[in-house]
């Protein structure tokens, strides 16, 4: 049972990343899905959500730049990122909501100014 991040990078402010969440080891379409993000001196926050039906959720300062999706075919949810802003850097991860949560490793996403 586990997560597999990837996609981060480093990229300058504008530019677009789509990071990636493989699943395994469980029903991936029957769970609410999730992307966090760790920023230099911040606490971790909720950026996007999306559940189990496809409905999307976000914080508002990604509003209108990041998309969140999922492929349940291939167990996969997507975070694609537009115009990204310094302030976007961080530690990302997925997570599975559930009673018992279960967290990817992390990618870092680097945008610089």
């Amino acid at each position: 049972v586990q997560l597999q991040a990837s996609g981060g990078g480093s990229v300058q402010a504008g530019g677009s990343l789509r990071l990636s969440c493989k699943a395994s080891g469980f029903a991936f379409a029957s769970y609410r899905m999730a992307w966090y993000r760790r920023s230099p001196g911040k606490e971790r926050e909720l950026v996007a959500s999306i559940t189990s039906g496809g409905s999307a959720d976000y914080v508002d300062s990604v509003k209108g730049r990041f998309t969140i999706s999922r492929d349940n075919g291939k167990n996969t949810v997507l975070l694609q990122m537009t115009s990204l802003k310094p302030e976007d850097t961080g530690v990302y991860f997925c997570k599975r909501d559930s009673n018992v949560a279960l967290w990817g490793q992390g990618t870092l996403v680097t945008v610089s100014s």
